[in-house]
């Protein structure tokens, strides 16, 4: 595929101004790969700091925090190697165990409660597992197994635009022939596939609870692996769909280990500085502090440029919105250059979102019941993605039900996890920073927006119940930082507070993403491309939608 795009780009041979709005790292991967194939491109970010959801800041004097992305593995193996990001910066700490769920339970005859730990090692693991049942124990590698191979199958899917459906149906015959290209990556994934392709289409459509079912007797195990199904989507593992999320959430790799995620040195924003050092390597302009008020149309209906809102007017041929699909058309597109059908339609984009983020600077490491460490020394556990309040299944189906009602959990699930274990850069000597990613909150409050009381009434929850499981949490606090939907959306531009820029739902996948109308990354304004999350092939800390998105800008100009 890298091969495909050089040679596309080789081909345009000619420099035109293109402009990239809202920058996260997608909107980063776009400008570095067309800049490299002889156009001029140019970054405006509103923020004074690159990203996106991808940033890290210093919130607290000597904390500094990857705010609100906070892991990274779904960043595509190519990108990284092509770019060569680790020459501009990027580190990355592999954390091995990678999961730990410990439990809320009485200890027998003094003993500390159980805990289940999962990590790269599979004989580890089914060591752990067999402190629950031998028959899971004895499943869980080929479980594993299975589910690698389904994630192998999608690389081709994720590093190419979905099939260009219009090309089929309108055009001339040299945009047909193109056209029946893009079906090779539904082509090498069915290969890929052979006999598996049942196995696929039922994890892709299912609950991830039916597919645990039927690996899996065991809590916690099942109720650790549902996690993957539903964090960062308002749904429960008895929903369908869920199984698609899990699928999506192992396809990633780190240093060349698959289903391995890890910690950015300094932060996630990390990951967007080396982007951007890369780009500039090629010659892209990047400007901060950038407001776009408007995206300006000419009187033909292509795309002109943008105005910022200190009026200043930006021209340029194309346009690359890294914004919410929501936000490019309902708030910097003219609607007047829209039809009311399409607005309509944008208007039906799922945003639906149940996270709360909550950062923490601790002047202790927390010391959990269940593995307990002496002083404050770290064990393996803490580098992992520590599981509260996710030993049964029935508690993250209540937590899911309590905020489909307008309601904060009561209950919530929580991710947490504590970069500075591994990486002494994020905070003082004796002290971490805490991640919370904690689930369900709805956006309103039974019909109200959330209040400052709400969200410290929420945090105070998150923590009881963090207390419950690592005695002394709350007395190590120094500070806390409360994200809950509607802050995600107004700081980092997340509509609805969705961190994958819409939901993940079976019906915004692959040629739906966000919408059948937009599956190609183009929209209804010539010279206008989406190129964020909210596109194929969705959220995480991928690249794939800028990727795509330049292969789709390259191949029209060369089309003009």
């Amino acid at each position: 595929m890298e091969q495909l795009f050089e040679t596309s780009c080789i081909g345009i041979g000619f420099k035109l101004r293109i402009l990239h709005l809202f920058v996260g790292h997608n909107g980063l991967v776009a400008a570095t790969y067309l800049q490299k194939g002889g156009l001029q491109a140019a970054v405006l970010e509103r923020r004074h700091v690159l990203g996106g959801a991808a940033v890290s800041e210093e919130i607290f004097p000597g904390f500094r925090f990857s705010r609100c992305s906070y892991l990274l593995s779904l960043l595509r193996p190519h990108i990284y190697r092509d770019l060569e990001l680790k020459k501009h910066g990027l580190k990355v700490y592999m954390r091995d165990p990678h999961a730990f769920t410990p439990m809320l339970e009485e200890g027998v005859r003094g003993a500390p409660p159980r805990s289940l730990t999962l990590g790269s090692d599979l004989a580890t693991n089914q060591m752990e597992i067999g402190k629950f049942s031998q028959k899971d124990a004895k499943a869980y590698p080929e479980f594993v197994a299975h589910l690698e191979r389904l994630a192998d199958a999608m690389n081709p899917l994720l590093d190419a635009p979905p099939v260009d459906i219009p090309g089929f149906t309108s055009g001339s015959l040299r945009r047909r022939v193109a056209a029946a290209k893009t079906l090779m990556p539904i082509f090498r994934c069915g290969l890929k596939l052979g006999k598996n392709l049942p196995d696929f289409y039922e994890i892709v459509t299912a609950p991830i609870m039916k597919i645990l079912t039927q690996w899996f007797d065991s809590e916690p195990l099942r109720a650790t692996l549902a996690t993957d199904g539903v964090i960062g989507a308002m749904t429960s593992p008895s929903n369908p769909g869920s199984g698609y999320v899990l699928l999506h959430h192992v396809m990633g790799e780190v240093e060349k280990e698959k289903g391995a995620w890890g910690y950015v040195e300094g932060g996630m924003g990390g990951v967007s500085q080396a982007i951007a050092s890369a780009a500039r390597s090629y010659g892209v302009d990047i400007f901060t502090e950038k407001d776009v008020s408007q995206i300006l149309v000419g009187s033909d209906g292509d795309a002109k440029g943008v105005v910022l809102k200190d009026g200043t007017e930006i021209h340029s041929k194309v346009v690359l919105s890294n914004a919410t699909p929501y936000i490019t058309f309902k708030n910097l597109t003219p609607q007047s250059a829209l039809s009311s059908e399409f607005i309509k339609a944008v208007d039906q984009i799922d945003y639906t979102s149940p996270v709360t983020k909550i950062n923490v600077a601790v002047d202790k490491l927390p010391n959990f019941l269940a593995s307990p460490t002496p002083g404050d020394k770290p064990g393996s556990h803490h580098q992992c993605s520590i599981h509260l309040n996710c030993e049964s299944v029935d508690v993250l189906e209540t937590a899911y039900k309590e905020a489909k009602n307008e309601r904060p959990s009561a209950r919530p699930m929580v991710e947490m996890t504590i970069p500075s274990v591994l990486d002494p850069t994020l905070a003082p000597p004796g002290c971490h920073v805490v991640s919370l990613f904690t689930q369900f909150t709805p956006y309103y409050i039974e019909g109200r927006e959330w209040t400052d009381q709400d969200r410290e009434a929420f945090a105070d929850t998150v923590f009881d119940w963090v207390e419950q499981y690592a005695p002394g949490f709350k007395k190590s606090v120094v500070g806390r930082d409360i994200l809950a939907p509607p802050d995600l959306e107004r700081i980092f531009g997340l509509t609805g507070g969705n961190i994958f820029h819409g939901s993940m739902s079976l019906d915004q996948l692959y040629l739906t993403r966000p919408l059948p109308s937009l599956a190609d990354y183009r929209s209804p304004i010539k010279g206008l491309y989406l190129c964020g999350s909210g596109c194929h092939p969705g959220g995480g800390v991928m690249g794939s939608p800028g990727w795509n998105a330049a292969l789709t800008v390259i191949a029209d100009l060369k089309r003009r």
